[in-house]
């Protein structure tokens, strides 16, 4: 909701109809970086799904929590300039990347317990449990 009322805040700044502004840099970074949340989130969602139904539930949500505040740190810094953008998108990736991970090994584990009957689904928690903490240093 917030960027898209950006989006909308800059669209009524600007003297054009439509989107097809060409003079108006403001409107295209605020666009763009509209865009560019609006592409990730289906990836962020099922990352995020994934990893609590298949590992651990606190973990991933603190992930996801982690995540939309990059977001708002990404589309905050792609107003200025691109360069300030890149952190946030680069922290975002690492959570993606954590998300993915706590998925692959709540898979792991189920075939773990399907083929040999072991079971690490403690360890895998406590280690995601440790680890999530650790998305907070940039």
């Amino acid at each position: 909701a917030f960027f898209a009322s950006k989006v909308e805040h800059e669209s009524k700044h600007c003297n054009g109809k439509g989107f097809q502004r060409p003079g108006s840099s403001a409107f295209d970074r605020v666009y763009t970086a509209n865009q560019n949340c609006g592409h990730t989130y289906p990836t962020f969602l099922a990352m995020l799904w994934c990893a609590g139904l298949l590992c651990s539930q606190a973990p991933a949500a603190f992930a996801g929590l982690m995540y939309l505040f990059v977001r708002q740190k990404y589309f905050v810094g792609y107003l200025g300039e691109r360069t300030q953008s890149t952190p946030g998108y680069l922290f975002g990736k690492r959570i993606i990347l954590f998300l993915f991970l706590m998925s692959v090994a709540g898979i792991l584990n189920y075939y773990l317990i399907f083929f040999f009957g072991s079971d690490f689904e403690m360890h895998i928690k406590t280690i995601t449990s440790a680890i999530s903490p650790l998305l907070l240093i940039p």
